[in-house]
């Protein structure tokens, strides 16, 4: 839109439009992006117009991610109840329970790659999911990390030859920014707890009113 107002103004104009200090057309280009986003304009329309790719195909996507996470660390199955039974890439694939957490998982991950055009909604929707792995006995915050390749390799797969060079970067940029924010999250959640906890501790005790009918 804005390359055609100036299209518009330099044809109204003529000769006059030079003087009348009209942006050239070399000006126009992607709007910028937002400063706290590890992306210029153009990697992050790139990085939407793949995920479409991996969109219709989230199911498959994220059950890949998953036997990959496991295959690298099986010490994680001993973390969910419903499949931790599951010791074999068979059993995986085929499992009703693993494809429902999946896709979660990756429903998650594509409302946070659909928020990158409102940050400030990105960041309280990621922190959220973050701070509620708090609720999970014996999760460490270090285990976000262990999605970032299993999510990368996952991805390669199902994207084929579109999964160039320079696609392969874009998705690297976006998993550590995903992930970075699940543990800020994650960790404010406990600051949260400690603030609240040394607040309602320090609360000073109430005084009872002295009884007029005590012995003294």
């Amino acid at each position: 839109m804005g390359c055609e107002l100036t299209k518009l103004a330099s044809s109204s104009n003529g000769s006059n439009s030079k003087s009348n200090n009209m942006p050239s057309l070399d000006a126009c280009g992607p709007p910028p992006v937002d400063s706290r986003l590890p992306l210029t304009a153009k990697q992050k329309y790139t990085m939407v117009a793949s995920w479409k790719g991996i969109s219709r195909a989230m199911e498959t996507t994220g059950i890949t991610m998953f036997i990959k996470l496991f295959e690298e660390h099986a010490d994680l199955l001993n973390m969910f109840t419903k499949f931790k039974e599951l010791k074999t890439k068979e059993e995986q694939a085929t499992s009703e329970e693993l494809q429902e957490h999946a896709n979660k998982v990756m429903n998650t991950l594509d409302e946070g790659i659909r928020g990158l055009d409102d940050l400030d909604t990105f960041f309280e929707f990621i922190h959220q999911v973050g701070a509620s792995h708090r609720r999970i006995p014996g999760f460490k915050q270090e285990y976000f990390w262990r999605i970032e390749e299993p999510f990368l390799s996952a991805v390669s797969t199902t994207l084929g030859d579109r999964y160039t060079q320079n696609v392969e970067g874009i998705y690297k940029l976006t998993i550590k920014f995903i992930i970075e924010t699940l543990v800020a999250g994650y960790e404010a959640s406990a600051n949260n707890n400690v603030d609240n906890t040394t607040t309602s501790s320090s609360k000073p005790a109430t005084k009872l009113p002295d009884d007029p009918n005590r012995a003294s």
